[in-house]
């Protein structure tokens, strides 16, 4: 949906450019994550004149079979863009491509995180430092304070970021 309004679209695309200027000015390039991660990533590449390609989950089962589309090169320091972290499991992914063209994954922004443990554990796991323009608990506290859920529900929401498989049992 944000892509669809140009004023947040603006917002959204100048936040990332700023994070990434001020977390990681050693980047060479910058990466989107498909498929959601393209755009906004190539609209923060745009802003900071910056090289930009983009990564899939897995090379492609035809043509050059590339997973990486753009240019990588051999030491490269890549930040990764996405647009949600849930388990960091598509983001990895991309992580192990850029790898796998030689480079190296110095950081990744994204949009939104829900925070779960098993994603914050996988990035530091690799160290890889994660920044997110907003986060479940941020989204919680301001739903319930522009009235769209109840104060009582952020505890059943906060419950549901610290076990999603076992929520709602």
């Amino acid at each position: 949906m944000v892509l669809s309004f140009p004023v947040v679209r603006d917002f959204v695309a100048q936040a990332l450019a700023d994070r990434i200027r001020s977390s990681f000015p050693k980047a060479d390039r910058i990466a989107g994550i498909a498929t959601a991660g393209i755009a906004h990533g190539a609209l923060a590449a745009d802003r900071l004149d910056m090289s930009y390609a983009y990564v899939r989950p897995e090379p492609k089962k035809h043509g050059l079979k590339n997973q990486v589309e753009g240019l990588i090169q051999k030491g490269d320091k890549v930040v990764l863009v996405e647009d949600l972290i849930s388990t960091g499991k598509s983001s990895m992914q991309a992580v192990e491509g850029v790898r796998k063209e030689g480079a190296e994954v110095i950081g990744l922004v994204a949009l939104f995180t829900y925070g779960f443990t098993s994603a914050l554990r996988r990035f530091a796991d690799e160290d890889i430092p994660v920044y997110t323009l907003s986060n479940f608990d941020i989204l919680s506290e301001v739903a319930a304070e522009e009235g769209y859920i109840s104060s009582e529900d952020i505890n059943k929401i906060k419950a549901f970021a610290v076990d999603p498989q076992g929520w709602g049992e």
